[in-house]
């Protein structure tokens, strides 16, 4: 292996942990019993940005509980990290067992820059997903309020989501509405 590969996958997080850190828990407005928070989301937990490391601590098989996820290498692993990273509109979060050193949850907020609204800012929320060996201890939530408020703290005008139908109550819990907006899709391949 050489030197450059045997560095591909660090601790560097895709964004600036404080900003995390430094969410007003106050304003959330769901609730949590017992209580969590970013900054302790549970026993042995850790809620943090997503980390190259991470596709050895199982990323891609938590991801993979939600949808294909595909084979991929760490090379093209740390190229799409890289690519993220330099744009500064991803935040994807993880929370990681650090007794296992897995990753046991994972969402995206991807940042959306308009024209429209005075070139305002839209956020996204993809792939949230608890392993199902985890699921029932509140990360869920954790996840998507995090990252809901890291929106706001974003200065984004609103923040959307899609979702299966089954699920549309749990995300009404934080404030989001259907919308009178019809999802559609073109897909290229599976």
């Amino acid at each position: 292996m050489s030197p450059a590969s045997g560095m591909l996958l660090d601790e560097t997080p895709l964004f600036d942990p404080s900003l995390l850190q430094d969410l007003d828990w106050s304003s959330n407005t769901v609730s949590f019993s017992p209580p969590v928070s970013p900054s302790q989301p549970g026993e042995g937990l850790v809620l943090r940005p997503l980390c190259p490391a991470d596709l050895d601590r199982g990323y891609y098989k938590v991801l993979s509980q939600l949808t294909v996820a595909g084979d991929v290498t760490k090379e093209q692993f740390r190229a799409n990290f890289e690519h993220m990273k330099r744009t500064g509109d991803y935040y994807v979060i993880v929370v990681e067992d650090t007794n296992l050193g897995q990753i046991v949850a994972t969402a995206t907020l991807i940042i959306e820059h308009k024209f429209i609204h005075s070139c305002a800012k839209r956020g996204r929320i993809e792939e949230v997903v608890v392993s199902d060996v985890c699921r029932g201890k509140q990360l869920g939530k954790l996840l998507v309020s995090a990252l809901t408020l890291l929106s706001k703290k974003l200065q984004c005008y609103k923040i959307t989501l899609e979702c299966k139908q089954k699920n549309v109550e749990f995300y009404k819990k934080f404030g989001y509405t259907a919308s009178d907006e019809t999802y559609m899709q073109c897909r290229f391949s599976d």
